[in-house]
């Protein structure tokens, strides 16, 4: 039924209905207690496109929300009662216990081994509910995703034999004077485009029911053609759809013929359920098809939420995805929209598939991930990049990694060539931040009675840390190690003579802290975040560093 008929049948319902308690006609039936008056005045209409139902919503908070159904011959109309403000969908996103990493004592726990991660989805996720005048669940927020959502101006490799530079820097943190920040930054190689690797994509696009919204399926498909304008003779591109069932809407097909490709994805309606697994298995099946040796092989997850059809436990989900991962080929999640939003699978499944997970939340987001930084979002230049910081218990006493909660590592894991990590694409940028107590300073963590050891200076002269980095190079099995130790003496007396990017970092891995709701950072206000994000702006050519200045406002004032 289309809004306009429906708005009119309506209409001349609630005509018959409105003050009475009870009204039956041939064409007509009421449900209603007799006792629940119904409020003349103006109604909002809301139209389920799958199903003949809608929502009827008056139009002042305190009034009854009336659902209705309309047939062939009859509209029902049921008063429905509700808290102090309008009917809202309910809200299925569904995001992993992720609370703030805990403080650490050196004596105990020296070691901190993690995998790298690249992905943003987070911080564009939340930027959508800010937008929103919404504050976000504090596990749609993942530290090292804001952090790393923004290019920083490391010093970078000059040859992919040396994948990425690693860079040190220590300055107090704005938040507490007597903690350190121990910032760790790689600036992976930014390979030319000329040198960049055949690419061989399938686009698996959910066109389920729950897609057929603005934001959705046709930025989806804006989102895709904007990455399509970049491919070549060189690449191949298929479609894939899945909804109650899946289906091959465009077999490889040659990046030159962008016409062709485009048009497929224009093509795409939303409609019916969430047959995920058939989808993602259809979809292995072409990446196979046009499987580039030596290229890249990807799948690119385009979804809104869940798959609710078929293969729905997380588990079955990663043992495919980690099984075509040794096939050769990887993951890439990209996440749509609000309401049944899966953050947890999708993040989960491509940090499982080898590949990155992004939010679009607007088109300016997609030009970010599909455009600007194609290259890193397709092509690895290590893979399986661990790190591992050893802290020297004379002179750190105790320390707290900010963020990757989901991507630690036991210790052991960090020489075991056969656990799985993280990918650095080409030209990211990734830094870690640490908090850390020296020794002689007031920590969070009482000094242990049985361990005390008498500070020293000798042995590793002014070393607060080392820093170990294993990774392995495209289409290796064997990892190649590098080291790099932290001196105090190069640390910055106060935190306004670090560099500027060392400060803007800081500012986002505050933010984050602060929008999560831990006590970590209670000695730092919104108003001072802003302050510093906006002294460190620097060049920001696409207004990443203002727009984050802005939403630090917003959060402020909600």
């Amino acid at each position: 039924m289309k809004r306009n008929q429906v708005s009119i049948a309506v209409a001349a319902a609630l005509t018959v209905i409105i003050g009475c308690s009870e009204s039956t006609s041939d064409n007509t039936q009421t449900i209603a207690d007799s006792s629940t008056p119904i409020i003349q005045e103006e109604i909002m209409v809301e139209v389920a496109e799958e199903a003949d139902v809608m929502h009827v919503m008056p139009s002042r908070p305190a009034a009854k929300m009336a659902y209705a159904r309309v047939g062939q011959n009859h509209l029902s109309v049921m008063p429905m009662p509700i808290a102090d403000s309008y009917f809202e969908p309910e809200n299925r996103d569904n995001y992993l216990d992720t609370p703030s990493n805990g403080t650490k004592l050196v004596a105990t726990s020296p070691l901190s081994t993690f995998s790298v991660d690249v992905d943003t989805g987070s911080y564009a996720n939340v930027r959508s509910y800010l937008k929103m005048g919404n504050k976000p669940p504090a596990d749609a927020i993942r530290e090292e995703a804001f952090i790393n959502y923004f290019d920083y101006h490391y010093a970078a490799p000059t040859t992919k034999v040396q994948p990425f530079s690693v860079n040190t820097e220590v300055a107090p943190a704005p938040w507490n004077a007597e903690h350190q920040l121990i910032r760790i930054a790689l600036k992976g190689y930014d390979i030319p485009v000329s040198e960049r690797k055949a690419s061989n994509l399938v686009f698996l696009v959910d066109v389920s029911g729950s897609m057929n919204q603005p934001n959705k399926l046709p930025l989806l498909v804006q989102s895709l053609s904007l990455m399509v304008k970049n491919l070549s003779a060189n690449d191949n591109v298929s479609v894939v759809t899945y909804a109650g069932n899946a289906s091959v809407v465009l077999k490889p097909t040659k990046g030159s013929e962008q016409t062709t490709i485009i048009n497929a994805l224009k093509s795409l309606q939303a409609g019916g359920g969430t047959y995920g697994e058939s989808g993602i298995k259809l979809a292995y099946q072409q990446a196979k098809e046009g499987f580039i040796r030596e290229g890249v092989n990807r799948v690119v997850l385009a979804t809104d939420g869940d798959f609710n059809v078929g293969v729905t436990s997380l588990d079955a989900l990663k043992t495919l995805v980690e099984e075509e991962r040794e096939n050769g080929i990887s993951l890439t999640t990209l996440g749509f929209g609000r309401g049944n939003y899966n953050d947890a699978m999708m993040e989960q499944l491509a940090n499982i598939g080898d590949g990155n997970h992004a939010y679009i939340d607007t088109l300016h987001e997609a030009q970010k991930v599909l455009l600007r930084q194609m290259s890193g979002t397709l092509q690895s230049i290590a893979s399986d990049v661990k790190i591992q910081v050893e802290f020297n218990p004379n002179a750190v006493k105790e320390y707290r990694l900010i963020g990757y909660q989901n991507r630690q590592l036991r210790d052991e894991d960090f020489n075991n060539d056969m656990v799985d990590a993280g990918e650095i694409g080409a030209g990211h940028t990734v830094t870690a931040l640490y908090e850390v107590t020296l020794v002689g300073n007031k920590g969070r963590i009482d000094d242990l009675r049985y361990q005390q050891k008498q500070a020293t200076k000798t042995g590793f002269g002014d070393e607060l840390a080392q820093v170990k980095v294993r990774y392995k190079l495209p289409n290796e099995d064997q990892s190649k190690l590098k080291t790099y130790p932290v001196k105090s003496h190069t640390g910055k007396p106060a935190f306004t003579e670090a560099s500027s990017d060392f400060q803007f970092a800081t500012a986002v891995a505050a933010f984050a802290q602060k929008l999560k709701d831990n006590h970590y950072v209670n000695g730092l206000a919104y108003s001072q975040i802003a302050d510093i994000a906006r002294e460190n702006r620097g060049d920001d050519p696409h207004n990443y560093r203002g727009e984050f200045i802005t939403l630090v406002e917003i959060a402020q004032n909600l």
